[in-house]
């Protein structure tokens, strides 16, 4: 193996678990509904039962996600991490409020009341998914930071990474492209939750109501979603030569598409998937519309990482300084850390199928108002 197979192993590695994770964000656009008044608050309380069945495998995910990250791009994880930092406080306070939203949220004489802790669901229904897509779509348009690796042997300073303004990530929000980014995954995880709620609640009011609910988010999705990918392929991308030097290129990205053909069969190929999950679950009677919009979700977010990634292209750009730039080779950990983590990969496999059969094991029943009132076991 390679040091440069190791490296491209683990940003497909690392692709996946984003992909798994945006899919698994179903749970954050499912909990929007726990505001929707056509609801009543039992059918409310279906659907806080259907999410608590699969948050944790949410919160695990984004966890590996970051691991991943950390252990392969140790680069990127400490300028990312420890620069642009407010992205990702806030991000992990959203889901900390979400972990005690569940526990608490039912319980008796809890400090916020019932409504309290459903507006915190709420709020990391939109908020996770925006800061996470808001965060990948600076891999596309830059961030403030320079990249100085001979600091690391200065023991008064070993300081490698410099963020180079005040605002620590935040300035993101003022890069439109990258809110794009946000916005389309903010819409993207609704759907998903609209379609998963068809799946596993039990109920056919709640099934019109998500139904009302994709044809209602399926309009500004779309259009978000090409507006984004529209400016994606006519912007200038970050190209870096052979002898590692970073340059923009025009059209960078739509040059990575053409050249790349598996990355367009796999961008194409998940958004007809997600867009068949869409009719199965919005147009049709189907409860099966999540079980291809899923994998449709994974694959387009995976295409989207190569694209950022692959063919000599900086991954995360920097616009203060671009030698300081990132890419997969000048961000990796070590070979021998490469090679030790790959045999500890394989066992992947078997952690996904015991994942598949805890999962089939919850949804063995569908959620519905009779199995809410016969068990202890609920939110």
């Amino acid at each position: 193996m390679t040091y440069e197979f190791l490296q491209a192993y683990w940003w497909v590695l690392v692709s996946l678990l984003g992909g798994l994770l945006v899919f698994l964000m179903f749970v954050q656009g499912a909990n929007l509904h726990l505001g929707n008044r056509t609801l009543d608050d039992a059918q409310k309380r279906l659907i806080l039962n259907s999410t608590g069945r699969k948050w944790e495998l949410t919160f695990t995910t984004l966890v590996t996600f970051g691991g991943a990250f950390f252990a392969s791009f140790p680069l990127f994880y400490s300028t990312s991490f420890g620069g642009a930092y407010w992205v990702w406080v806030l991000l992990l306070i959203t889901f900390v409020f979400q972990a005690v939203s569940y526990e608490f949220c039912h319980k008796k004489e809890n400090l916020l009341g019932v409504k309290g802790f459903r507006i915190a669901l709420m709020v990391n229904g939109f908020l996770a998914p925006f800061l996470v897509g808001t965060a990948v779509g600076t891999f596309f348009t830059g961030s403030d930071f320079t990249v100085n690796k001979v600091a690391i042997a200065n023991a008064a300073s070993p300081v490698i990474s410099t963020w180079g303004n005040c605002w620590h990530g935040l300035e993101a929000l003022g890069q439109f492209h990258a809110v794009l980014l946000g916005v389309v995954l903010m819409f993207l995880t609704a759907i998903l939750g609209d379609l998963y709620i068809i799946n596993n609640v039990d109920d056919d009011n709640i099934h019109a109501q998500m139904r009302r609910s994709i044809k209602r988010l399926m309009r500004p999705f779309l259009v978000f979603l090409l507006a984004w990918v529209a400016m994606l392929l006519i912007r200038s991308g970050f190209a870096v030569s052979d002898s590692g030097e970073v340059s923009l290129e025009k059209f960078k990205y739509l040059h990575n598409l053409l050249q790349m053909p598996v990355v367009l069969v796999m961008l194409l190929a998940g958004v007809v998937l997600v867009l068949w999950g869409i009719f199965k679950g919005g147009f049709s009677q189907s409860r099966k519309g999540i079980w291809f919009a899923g994998p449709g979700t994974v694959l387009v977010v995976m295409a989207v990482f190569f694209l950022a990634g692959f063919n000599h292209t900086a991954y995360y750009p920097s616009c203060t300084d671009l030698q300081s730039s990132l890419t997969i080779a000048n961000s990796s950990s070590s070979r021998f850390t490469l090679q030790v983590m790959f045999w500890v990969s394989l066992l992947i496999p078997f952690v996904v199928a015991y994942i598949a059969y805890a999962w089939r094991q919850m949804d063995r029943n569908k959620i519905s108002s009779g199995e809410i009132e016969k068990t202890n076991d609920k939110y």
